[in-house]
């Protein structure tokens, strides 16, 4: 059985189009780490129970991937590479799956990391 995990990005005074390019600049790095089906998810409602999301300046990306924690891993650590680029420009992500929400801002490395660490475990296989 196969899970997806919706990925929304967000950058202060990002554009539609702007925000459209940096998705695909992280579509292009999952890919390259070998998960294949990634798709841009297209513009309309912000997904229920999102803060600090406005559809139209923020990129969407939906990952199709197994149960193995080695591929929402790959997510993970992508979207962690991607937030530490951004400099003095303050970007948020919003990982998804299943109605489990995990968000990454302005959260320390350590915080980061054990968020990630628990977020994983609920979605893998024993």
């Amino acid at each position: 059985m196969t899970s997806a995990v919706r990925v929304q990005l967000g950058e202060d005074g990002a554009d539609a189009e702007r925000a459209d390019q940096l998705a695909g600049y992280l579509r292009g790095e999952l890919i390259e780490r070998g998960l294949a089906d990634v798709k841009a998810l297209p513009a309309g409602e912000a997904p229920p129970g999102s803060r600090g999301f406005d559809a139209a300046t923020a990129g969407g990306l939906l990952v199709t991937l197994g149960k193995s924690a080695d591929g929402l891993r790959s997510v993970v650590t992508a979207v962690r590479e991607w937030l530490s680029r951004g400099g003095r420009v303050k970007r948020t992500v919003r990982l998804e799956i299943d109605g489990d929400v995990l968000e990454l801002s302005e959260a320390t490395l350590a915080d980061q990391d054990k968020l990630v660490d628990l977020f994983v475990s609920r979605h893998s296989s024993p």
